[in-house]
């Protein structure tokens, strides 16, 4: 994965692209403690970290044991 500060992320925002054509990521880092605000990632990778995605740590879900769809495909992961 390639890390880029907000201004390295703007100034070089066609880099970014190349990078995420060729299939790995980019995350943007925000502030003096350069914290991570955003990833840019290809469209075929699918994301499964946190199935519950912006809600991760306040919501969560759970299925009988006879459902027959896993968290992925119901969720379109």
């Amino acid at each position: 994965m390639t890390r880029m500060t907000v201004g390295v992320f703007k100034t070089n925002f066609s880099e970014a692209l190349e990078i995420v054509k060729s299939g790995k990521e980019v995350e943007v880092l925000y502030g003096r403690s350069k914290k991570p605000v955003a990833r840019l990632v290809p469209p075929e990778k699918k994301h499964t970290d946190g199935l519950l995605g912006c809600l991760e740590g306040t919501a969560t879900f759970t299925m009988s044991e006879d459902w027959n769809m896993t968290p992925e495909e119901l969720l379109e992961l």
